[in-house]
């Protein structure tokens, strides 16, 4: 059974700096054809972060574009997000997906707290 789960989050103040990682168990992360991470803020809808392609080619949201870098480490079976310069308006659940056609796969989530 594939399951996701994402760690890393927590409180930090305006500027900072987190990592988020997302274990992939029950199945190599090589195998899908794209993974990425969603962020839900509270009364809003679940946005697009980042994405990675099973060829490397990366996309990011208008919003966090320079701030935020998606990676994979095969050898651990994890996707990150490192996340630089963060702002109040970053403050969400966050969500790690992973997609093999036609099946989506989604995590838990962390949560992420920007303090201004």
């Amino acid at each position: 059974q594939v399951r996701l789960v994402e760690s890393g989050g927590g409180l930090v103040q305006a500027g900072g700096s987190l990592r988020l990682s997302c274990v992939v168990s029950g199945r190599s992360i090589s195998s899908f054809n794209t993974m990425g991470w969603y962020r839900q803020a509270p009364g809003k809808e679940r946005d697009f972060v980042a994405a990675i392609t099973s060829g490397g080619v990366t996309n990011y949201a208008g919003s966090v574009e320079g701030r935020f870098t998606i990676s994979r480490d095969y050898a651990k079976n994890t996707l990150y997000l490192q996340m630089n310069g963060l702002k109040p308006e970053d403050t969400a659940v966050y969500y790690c997906k992973a997609v093999s056609f036609p099946t989506t796969y989604w995590g838990p989530g962390t949560q992420v707290t920007v303090s201004s």
